[in-house]
């Protein structure tokens, strides 16, 4: 697992400290940082450069020395990297001291957020959600704000609250992904592996 530390990619150890992960929806392909503009020092020309600002020092507000942002702290070219990446997604977040998702959106509500494929299990996996505007503003957490995310989602509060995701139906949790897109069509059912607790191998 990469960890980025002061905006600069660091291998993870065997031993992985505490960390922070982010959670938020994806701009255009030409707009995202990567891991090889984190490499060629490209990164800060790009508009989800913000992003991963505003997750640098909320991290640090929080005493995290250590954070994760999907879009650059994998080599998406690494197609080993990427396809244990896909498989330890949930497990990541699962295992993350504190998620913030950043809202690029001004109304909690309608935020293209709550329509993403993979941001189901990145509200459900962590045990701290905490969401943030685009101006870096702390709107609530997901035990603040479950009574909304219940009218959003459609999921139980006892599963916003934490309850082992096993103790709901198979059909249950299909259908908290209901009017949910990925980009891919394959990610559809990636973005499930950790809900359902089953293991997807990613196409080659």
């Amino acid at each position: 697992m990469r960890f980025l530390t002061s905006i600069t990619a660091r291998q993870g150890e065997s031993t992985i400290p505490p960390y922070a992960i982010l959670s938020h929806t994806w701009g255009a392909d030409k707009d995202e940082v990567t891991f090889a503009d984190l490499v060629t020092g490209n990164s800060k020309a790009k508009r989800g450069y913000e992003k991963i600002r505003f997750c640098g020092q909320q991290a640090q507000q929080d005493n995290l020395q250590h954070f994760w942002v999907d879009t650059c702290c994998t080599n998406k070219m690494d197609k080993a990297e990427l396809s244990y990446a896909i498989q330890s997604m949930f497990r990541w977040y699962q295992n993350a001291t504190k998620c913030y998702v950043y809202l690029s959106e001004p109304a909690f509500r309608s935020s293209q957020w709550f329509t993403r494929g993979w941001t189901l299990q990145e509200l459900l996996a962590p045990s701290i959600v905490e969401f943030y505007s685009q101006e870096w503003e702390k709107l609530g957490d997901k035990g603040s704000l479950k009574l909304l995310i219940r009218k959003i989602t459609s999921i139980p509060y006892e599963v916003l609250n934490g309850a082992p995701l096993s103790r709901s139906s198979i059909g249950d949790r299909l259908r908290w992904k209901g009017g949910r897109v990925t980009k891919h069509e394959e990610d559809g059912a990636y973005s499930l592996q950790g809900i359902l607790d089953v293991e997807l191998a990613p196409r080659p």
